[in-house]
């Protein structure tokens, strides 16, 4: 699977807001955002305003960041988006925020959407009782996201839970607690669901110069 392997807090420096890539690392004091506020790179200071395409292209790039996907992923994305009927802006951010990766770290199971992509991968969840190890899987309404019942597994998803207890789930999921914690997709996700203030309308213009 291809993921990002750089310094992910310069990712949050130069979109200037926080993305959420490292969990609650984020709402520290140790979060690089609140320490060094200036994008990165050398000649910051020396940073012009951006044009109109440099708009665009930004609101473009922090959703990518956000949901850590690459160049490529985003692109196919997008273009699935466009054959559907209806708000082609509206249709990718429900295709994003559909994705298993984002609905287990919506759910709290996990800290960070990389920590869930691993999790993921490893086999630790089901959705409606089968396994599934694909990060990109598309969770429908109806669907029912369970932790597998491994002792291990189980005491790293309560501590995530613990430690996240103050993150609001979004009303298109419900979390069930207990000692196996599962979720529930309630209804197909909107853009009034992304927990980032998004733009959809220029990532729209963007990918279809």
């Amino acid at each position: 699977m291809a993921r990002i392997t750089g310094p992910v807090c310069r990712l949050c420096r130069r979109e200037g807001m926080k993305l959420f890539l490292k969990g609650v690392r984020c709402d520290s004091e140790r979060c690089a955002l609140k320490r060094r506020e200036q994008v990165p790179g050398m000649h910051s200071y020396r940073r012009a305003k951006l044009t109109d395409y440099g708009v665009h292209l930004r609101e473009k790039q922090k959703v990518k960041h956000y949901y850590g996907l690459l160049e490529a992923q985003f692109r196919r994305y997008f273009q699935e988006a466009q054959r559907t009927k209806g708000n082609t802006g509206a249709a990718l951010m429900a295709i994003l925020e559909s994705r298993l990766d984002n609905v287990i770290h919506r759910l709290g199971f996990g800290m960070s959407r990389s920590q869930a992509r691993q999790m993921i991968r490893h086999g630790h969840f089901t959705v409606n009782g089968r396994r599934v190890d694909i990060p990109s899987f598309q969770c429908r309404p109806g669907d029912v996201i369970r932790v597998k019942n491994r002792p291990k597994v189980l005491e790293c998803v309560q501590a995530n839970l613990a430690e996240t207890g103050g993150r609001q789930v979004p009303d298109f999921l419900q979390l069930v607690p207990g000692p196996e914690p599962e979720g529930h997709v309630m209804r197909a996700p909107g853009v009034d669901d992304v927990s980032i203030p998004v733009q959809v309308q220029l990532i729209v213009e963007f990918c279809s110069r």
